[in-house]
């Protein structure tokens, strides 16, 4: 059983990603900030899944990016795009339909 729970729950993680970080990313933020960002707040996130997804997400003109190569190490921040602010408030509304609709059927 445990198995098959841990299969479901990352389907559902995996489902509800781009709301996470979407949602952080409201602040320019640089991926291994976000990484941790998701784990505090109990939002898990491999890196193998993030950095892709970072690269979706700006290439659909939902995030954008720059270089900040004022430290000794270059890093890419990322943050929301008009765009992308549009689409987590969309996505969120329909999550808290989609709740509403699942504690209604409990």
């Amino acid at each position: 059983m445990d198995e098959l729970l841990a299969g479901h729950l990352q389907e559902l993680r995996r489902g509800t990603a781009v709301m996470a970080a979407l949602a952080i990313l409201r602040e320019p933020t640089y991926g291994y900030a976000l990484l941790e960002r998701l784990a505090e707040a109990g939002f898990a996130v491999d890196a193998n899944t993030l950095y892709p997804l970072l690269r979706r997400l700006e290439k659909q003109g939902l995030l954008v990016s720059e270089w900040n190569t004022e430290e000794s190490r270059p890093r890419k921040f990322y943050r929301v795009s008009p765009d992308g602010e549009a689409l987590l408030e969309a996505l969120l509304q329909e999550w808290q339909a989609l709740h509403t609709s699942i504690e209604r059927l409990r």
